[in-house]
């Protein structure tokens, strides 16, 4: 969806809204003055949250964004090189961020990590955590293997889909 096809405000009796603004009014200001298709719309009402991610246009680059009523300011995307992270190698396997967060490598602060490069893991095994709007959400391992190469630091943040550690598979070379 395009943020031009987004409807105008309305208010209860369908007219175009005017006045105190509500968060759902400053939302579709926001997206309106997006400079590309809206991919995913997040709002949360309590302490008022908004997360907007939008596809980036490949043609020329954005006008400077302009401050939006209600002290909302649409930003532009920051592209992400595709060489940044290092390639998975043929012989591994990638065990990825589920979500956006920040990693953990132990259950508490000063408590042993979870795994370490060298150690043998089974499948359904907590590899790390992963902590997203203060839930825990536990990494395991999708099948047996070791741990090779741990590329996410603890307490760090991480993206969505990042490679968190490579794994190999048991009788795979050292």
């Amino acid at each position: 969806m395009r943020p031009a096809e987004l409807p105008p405000p309305v208010d209860g009796g369908g007219e175009p809204a005017g006045g105190g603004r509500s968060l759902e009014e400053e939302v579709v200001d926001l997206a309106r003055a997006l400079p590309g298709p809206l991919r995913r719309l997040t709002v949360r009402s309590g302490d008022r949250m908004v997360e907007v991610e939008w596809a980036a246009e490949p043609a020329a680059p954005p006008p400077a964004p302009a401050g939006v009523p209600g002290g909302l300011q649409a930003v532009a995307p920051v592209p992400v090189a595709a060489a940044e992270e290092p390639e998975v190698p043929d012989d591994a396997v990638a065990v990825r961020a589920p979500l956006v967060g920040t990693f953990y490598v132990s259950p508490s602060p000063g408590a042993e990590p979870f795994v370490r490069v060298g150690d043998e893991v089974e499948a359904g095994q907590t590899l790390g955590i992963v902590e997203a709007m203060k839930l825990m959400n536990p990494i395991v391992a999708d099948a047996d293997g070791e741990v090779a190469e741990i590329r996410v630091g603890d307490a760090e943040s991480v993206e969505y889909d990042q490679v968190l550690m490579l794994l190999r598979p048991p009788g795979g070379a050292r």
